[in-house]
């Protein structure tokens, strides 16, 4: 017998929401209960004599009106347990609209309905006081019980042991969203209890043996999602969540109800083209105008199959993530070079975890060291070389230029020149979209190294040197993610409470996930290019104080209000707008969509390479006046802005 108790008492707990039926009568319970508390208060304290009869009757009343307002407001069809304040608020209208109901039936009708000796002796300030009372008892009452009724549910489930799922809907009706309904038949944290989508239809009907909900409106989302219990929506694919990030996803954040996605197979456990499934809330990547990029993954495949790739940078947020998608590419072996400890430490246990049987390389050494890069070439003689060491910070380097030389520069060249020494087959560069009409000492420095790069490139295919190292260069903006970038720092100081900083209220930016510049980066490696400056389509630019307003409203606050927006001003080296292309550039097409060429201004190697001489010699030294000087000279479009290098 005790153990049916107890799988009875499991069973009501797994059931995810009490009935309405059971939070309205615990509601009607606590408003007549106050009530009557104001009436013993009421006849204690101000004299004011209630017979029996009389204290029935305005319980009855506030039984009645207590109905009333409670269907009125919905205040029972909400998931108690996940109430916010929002709910607290329709609590604290709901016991206010009761108040109202009684005090002019109290007032209209107490000839008929009380003695007259009660209003004669004790009048308005009567009413006045048992309103008050009443309201606050009342709107206390109702908080207190739903306070109670989550931490015995708590409890509960606590000494039951029963994890409980989260009821959510899938969106959409087509194959994808029904293959994953019966993918997650078997989920522990999530149960799906049917599908929804946005629509004017009004049809009854089932997918999966599961309802088909069709919202047209905000009333229709609450009664599909508070009504029903529903915890969450599911989206299957970005795409989806495009057509929604302003209907039905801001009904979610609204209400707090959690939205999730499916991420494209491999983001996740690092296998691209396998078939894991992985479900994770939406983040402010998923809701940027940017359609899902795919790559030739056979292509890629056959271009790095049995190599040895290295990978500079390899601990950074671009270099690491080149690193797990160069991994699933059949490699022999990958050799990661970084000049951070502890991160490469870090990146090295996640590939021996996911990728057990690839020979890893972890090599520590600095990218200005010719010794140390000459070293690594050929001990390892790597095929394939990405490089995405670099100094990216804007603001220090406006700080720190000569270090911004000797890394993005002098680094770039160490790496290109022990290439073609040691006849890797391609040197892939990673740049930017600030090498385009810099403002910046680190945008100037990564266009030099793009022509450094591009002229030795073109020198080999001249056959002015021999070689056969092919050197390709890829530029794109801003990744989001990646250390140092606006939305982790924007994420943590909403998790601080604010304010979120922004520099400019008009300041824009292109943005691309991590995974897809990198995918780019691999699909541009096999394009078999030599000497081009391959360009990504960045999308439409985000303007920076809507990111910000954005994920604040993700988090569940308002902006302005929950958490405040503060403009600090550009920083030093800052654009308002970034571009890709300089004025004097044009582009080709590629075959792939997403990718075009660069019709950059070329230059002769050898000049250029003796005109680099003295800048990195002045960077040496730290002579920084000769070192803006120069990079003036070499960049005709460098102009520094909001700097105070624009005095040097």
């Amino acid at each position: 017998m005790k153990n049916i108790f107890e799988k009875i008492r499991k069973r009501i707990l797994s059931s995810r929401y009490l009935s309405y039926w059971v939070v309205l009568a615990a509601d009607l319970i606590v408003s007549v209960l106050s009530t009557l508390v104001t009436c013993l208060l009421v006849r204690h304290y101000m004299n004011v004599y209630l017979q029996a009869g009389d204290i029935l009757l305005i319980c009855l009343l506030s039984l009645a009106f207590s109905f009333v307002a409670f269907s009125s407001f919905n205040t029972y069809r909400n998931i108690i347990r996940h109430s916010s304040l929002r709910e607290v608020g329709y609590l604290g209208l709901s016991a206010g609209f009761k108040i109202v109901l009684m005090l002019a039936t109290l007032f209209l009708f107490w000839k008929f309905v009380f003695r007259e000796k009660i209003w004669a002796a004790a009048g308005i300030d009567f009413l006045i006081s048992f309103a008050g009372i009443d309201f606050l008892i009342s709107f206390a009452g109702l908080v207190v019980m739903r306070i109670v009724m989550i931490s015995a549910y708590d409890l509960a489930l606590q000494r039951a042991g029963v994890r409980v799922r989260k009821n959510i809907l899938i969106y959409g009706l087509g194959d994808v969203s029904a293959s994953l309904e019966a993918r997650l038949k078997s989920d522990k944290k999530y149960l799906v209890r049917g599908f929804c989508v946005y629509s004017d239809k009004v049809k009854r009907f089932r997918l999966a043996g599961l309802p088909v909900y069709f919202i047209r409106n905000e009333g229709e989302f609450d009664g599909v999602f508070h009504d029903r219990g529903i915890q969450g929506i599911l989206f299957p694919n970005y795409k989806s969540v495009q057509d929604e990030k302003d209907r039905i996803i801001r009904f979610c954040e609204k209400r707090h109800i959690q939205v999730l996605i499916v991420p494209p197979v491999g983001e996740f456990s690092g296998e691209i083209g396998g078939i894991k499934t992985e479900v994770r809330p939406i983040e402010i990547e998923d809701l940027l105008e940017r359609e899902e990029i795919n790559i030739n993954l056979g292509e890629v495949r056959n271009e790095l199959r049995g190599k040895t790739v290295l990978v500079t940078g390899a601990a950074g947020s671009i270099g690491s993530e080149l690193c797990r998608q160069v991994a699933t590419m059949g490699i022999q072996r990958l050799v990661l070079f970084d000049i951070a400890e502890t991160p490469i430490h870090h990146i090295r246990l996640d590939l021996e975890e996911k990728f057990p049987y690839l020979k890893l390389i972890p090599v520590i050494g600095d990218v200005r060291v010719p010794e140390r890069v000459n070293k690594v070439f050929e001990q390892y003689t790597p095929h394939m070389v990405f490089h995405a060491a670099a100094y990216k910070h804007v603001p220090l380097m406006e700080e720190n230029p000569c270090e911004a030389i000797l890394v993005n520069v002098r680094g770039s060249m160490n790496v290109a020149e022990a290439s073609l020494r040691y006849r890797a087959e391609k040197m892939i560069m990673v740049s930017t979209d600030k090498a385009v009409n810099p403002t910046n000492i680190m945008g100037a420095s990564k266009r030099l190294a793009e022509i450094y790069i591009q002229s030795l490139g073109m020198h080999i295919s001249k056959g002015k040197v021999p070689g056969c190292t092919r050197y390709i260069t890829t530029r794109f903006g801003n990744v989001l993610g990646s250390n140092g970038s606006v939305v982790p720092r924007f994420r943590e100081q909403i998790e601080k409470g604010g304010p979120v900083t922004v520099t400019h209220p008009e300041i824009t930016r292109y943005f691309m996930t991590i995974p897809e510049a990198c995918r780019l980066v691999l699909e541009a490696a096999a394009m078999g290019g030599d000497s081009e400056i391959y360009v990504f389509d960045m999308g439409t630019p985000v303007k920076i104080s809507e990111l910000a307003r954005r994920m604040i409203e993700l988090a569940g606050y308002q902006p302005d209000t929950d958490i405040k927006i503060k403009y600090t001003g550009l920083r030093p080296g800052e654009k308002l707008y970034e571009e890709v292309l300089s004025d004097e550039e044009n582009t080709l097409p590629t075959k792939h969509p997403k990718i075009r060429v660069a019709q950059a201004r070329t230059y002769e190697f050898e000049a250029f390479n003796n005109a680099v001489e003295p800048l990195l010699k002045a960077s040496r030294q730290v002579d920084i006046p000769a070192v803006v000087r120069l990079v003036r000279k070499l960049v005709p479009e460098y102009k520094a802005q909001n700097s105070w290098l624009e005095k040097v």
